[in-house]
C-alpha cells in the first residue's frame, strides 16, 4: 500500500489509529519484561525512587532542548538533540517502570488505556510531585555554564548507573546498563568542551568559570540520600547517592584542573529537597512548556 504523504505512512506504521504523534500509538517501553516487584522490597519506594531518575532525565533533556536553533555551532545542536533523546528514552523507562508499580499520584485518574502510564506521569504531575534535583532544573545560563551543569549532571548519574547495574530490580539493572554508554558519551562530550573553553580564550575562560560559580552550589543536595533511597540500597535495590561522592568530585576536580578553571569549595550538603518535592519557580515556568500541550489536549488524537 503506497501512502500518499509521511504522516499517512506513520499512521498506518500505528494501526491507523491516528494516534500516533501522542498519547496512544506507541508501543509499551516494558512490553515482555518481567515486572515483579523483588522479594521484600516496598513498590512505593521502587516507584519512588523510579521518579527520582526519570525526573532528572526528563527535566535534564528539557533544559537541553532549549538550545535548539541557539548553540553556537550547527553540530552542536545535533549533540543536544541527541543527548536530549537519550535522556527522554531513559525517562520513558523509569517512569514506565514508576507505573508498572502504581505510582501514578494525581495523574491517576489520566492514567487510562488511552494515556501510558508514563505520559501521565511526564504531563499530569504539578511542581511538588516531581522528584528532580536542583542540578537539573536551573536555568541554562550561557553556553558555558550549560556545558559546566551538563559535566556534572552526567558525571553523577553516570556514577550511579555504573552501580545501578548490579540492582537486584532486573528492571532497573536493565536501564542502568543500556544508559551508562549514553551517560560516559554525555560525560566525555561535556568534558571535552569544558577543557575547550576553560584553555581557550581570556572571554571564554571567564565564561567556563563563571558557568562553575553558577553551578556548583546546585551540587549541594545531589549526594543526600533520601529515607527511600537509603532503604533500597540497604535492599541493594537502588544507589545511595553519598557512596558517588569521591568518584564525582575526583572526575570533576580533574577536568577542571586540566581546564586551568579553578574548583570552588564544595558546598555543604543539605537536606534533599528537589527529592522530597521542593522546588523553585524556575521548575513551574519549565513544565508550564514541557506538558502545555498535553494538558489542553488530554488524550487527543492527531
Amino acid at each position: 500500500m503506497h501512502e500518499e504523504t509521511v504522516y499517512e505512512a506513520l499512521d498506518h506504521a500505528h494501526g491507523g489509529e491516528g494516534q500516533w504523534a501522542f498519547g496512544t500509538g506507541f508501543d509499551d517501553p516494558l512490553a515482555g519484561v518481567d515486572t515483579t516487584v523483588p522479594d521484600g522490597i516496598d513498590p512505593a519506594d521502587l516507584g519512588e525512587y523510579c521518579l527520582m531518575l526519570g525526573d532528572d532525565a526528563l527535566v535534564l533533556a528539557q533544559r537541553l532542548t532549549e538550545w535548539m536553533t541557539d548553540a553556537p555551532e550547527l553540530e552542536e545542536e545535533v549533540a543536544f538533540g541527541n543527548i536530549a533523546l537519550d535522556l527522554l528514552g531513559q525517562a520513558r523507562l523509569l517512569l514506565a517502570r514508576a507505573g508498572s508499580v502504581g505510582v501514578l499520584g494525581r495523574s491517576r485518574e489520566l492514567a487510562t488505556a488511552s494515556i501510558p502510564d508514563e505520559d501521565a506521569l511526564a504531563y499530569f504531575r504539578d511542581p511538588d510531585e516531581f522528584r528532580n534535583t536542583g542540578l537539573v532544573e536551573a536555568p541554562n545560563g550561557d553556553f558555558g555554564q550549560t556545558m559546566v551543569r551538563l559535566l556534572a549532571a552526567a558525571t553523577v548519574r553516570l556514577a550511579v548507573f555504573a552501580r545501578l547495574r548490579e540492582s537486584r530490580d532486573p528492571v532497573l539493572a536493565a536501564i542502568a546498563a543500556k544508559g551508562v554508554n549514553e551517560l560516559t558519551y554525555h560525560r566525555d562530550h561535556a568534558a571535552r568542551w569544558v577543557l575547550r573553553l576553560g584553555d581557550g580564550t581570556e572571554e571564554s575562560h571567564r565564561r567556563a568559570q563563571a558557568g562553575v560559580a553558577e553551578v556548583w552550589p546546585l551540587l549541594a543536595d545531589v549526594f543526600t540520600p533520601t529515607e527511600v533511597e537509603r532503604r533500597l540500597a540497604a535492599a541493594h535495590v537502588a544507589v545511595d547517592p553519598a557512596s558517588t561522592r569521591d568518584e564525582v568530585t575526583g572526575v570533576l576536580t580533574q577536568v577542571l584542573d586540566q581546564a586551568t578553571l579553578s574548583t570552588p569549595a564544595w558546598p555543604a550538603a543539605t537536606g534533599p529537597r528537589g527529592r522530597l518535592g521542593e522546588h523553585g519557580p524556575e521548575l513551574a515556568e519549565l513544565l508550564a512548556t514541557l506538558q502545555g500541550l498535553a494538558r489542553e489536549h488530554p488524550a487527543a488524537k492527531w
